[in-house]
């Protein structure tokens, strides 16, 4: 079985770059490559990106989104990566059943949550 999420983008090429930068922790990769589609995939057990060139804008909220894990819980130092590499923070750092998590947007406006998970410690 194989997970494919699919972004609508204006720019794939832009949206290519910023995500591969933000995924780099995670050793994404560009692949596949024939417009209007590009897709980003990662370890074998990760899903593929596929961002696919659209005519339009972003409308309304995402009905479905990417949470990111990185593995670390300063969720401030990774805020700040994010945000310099195009991302945009949309809320302040929020928590519920001992998640935190912040809410951002890439380049484009694509909503998706950066979170860290309750300590296991």
């Amino acid at each position: 079985m194989q997970i494919v999420v699919t972004l609508d983008c204006i720019n794939t090429e832009a949206q290519s770059e910023f995500w591969l930068a933000a995924l780099a922790p995670l050793e994404y990769r560009r692949a596949f490559d024939a417009p209007p589609y590009l897709s980003i995939t990662g370890p074998a057990s990760a899903p593929t990106l596929l961002l696919q060139k659209v005519p339009e804008r972003k409308g309304g909220k995402n009905r479905m989104h990417l949470d990111l894990d990185f593995g670390t819980a300063d969720l401030a130092a990774e805020v700040d990566r994010l945000e310099r590499l195009g991302a945009r923070q949309l809320a302040g750092e929020q928590a519920e059943h001992g998640f935190r998590w912040v809410v951002l947007a890439d380049p484009e406006g694509n909503e998706f949550c950066l979170f860290v998970p309750p300590s296991t410690e």
